[in-house]
Order: C-alpha cells, then sequence, then structure tokens
C-alpha cells in the first residue's frame, strides 16, 4: 500500500508561485498514476491534475490548466505540482494521491478513482 507525503506548502503573495512535492512510497507505483486534489474551506475535493505511471502524460482541470505543470521523477518516486500565477481562488489543502491504472499512459481529473491519500499541505494565497 503506498504511502504518501506532501510538502511545500505555504504562503504565497498572489501572482506568486510555489512547486509542491508528493514523495511517494511502497509497492506497486510503478503500475499508479498520481493525482493532485485540492479542497479550498467550504468547498468540495477538486482533482486538478495527474500524471500517467509511465510519467509521459498529463492531465489538467480547466480551473489550473496553463498555470500549474504537472511532472514525475520515477527514480526518485516523487511527483511535482508547480504552480504559476496563484491566485487566491487557489487558497486550498493540496493533496496527493495513487490511482491504480492498466494503461501506464493514461490517467484524467475525470476519473479520479484514487485509492491511497497523503495528509495534505496547506496552500495560501494572500497579500
Amino acid at each position: 500500500q503506498p504511502q504518501l507525503v506532501e510538502s511545500g506548502g505555504g504562503l504565497v503573495q498572489p501572482g506568486g508561485s510555489l512547486t509542491l512535492s508528493c514523495a511517494a512510497s511502497g509497492e506497486g507505483l510503478d503500475y499508479d498514476a498520481i493525482f493532485w486534489f485540492r479542497q479550498a474551506p467550504g468547498k468540495n475535493r477538486e482533482a486538478i491534475s495527474c500524471v500517467s505511471a509511465s510519467g509521459t502524460n498529463t492531465h489538467y482541470a480547466d480551473s489550473v490548466k496553463g498555470r500549474f505543470i504537472i511532472s514525475r521523477d520515477s527514480a526518485n518516486n516523487t511527483v511535482y505540482l508547480q504552480m504559476n500565477d496563484l491566485t487566491p481562488g487557489d487558497t486550498a489543502v493540496y493533496y496527493c494521491a495513487t490511482k491504480s491504472t492498466f494503461v501506464r499512459t493514461l490517467c484524467s481529473v475525470r476519473t479520479p478513482t484514487v485509492h491511497d491519500w497523503g495528509s495534505g499541505t496547506l496552500i495560501n494565497v494572500s497579500s
């Protein structure tokens, strides 16, 4: 069962950038897509990005497309989320999660049926 630890959260000014890390350990990661979710105060948890098990394909929610970049370092079992041009609307707790896949080159934020979660890291975008 994979274990996930997020890091890199904090306070950032509007327009700023931040990069989150998700360190994964455990069995089966070679066949797991990795997702980033976020949950803002009073809102439902939202899948915002994913990277395929192969690391070759990515997918983004419209809310972050063009501003966020997900990447995967399979050698070190770490997934990154580079976040640019942040706005107060990006304030949330950010979680990474794993999804078992049969096709290692696919993932979609429209099918976020994940099975293991990290504990989250808080991003606060404020001046």
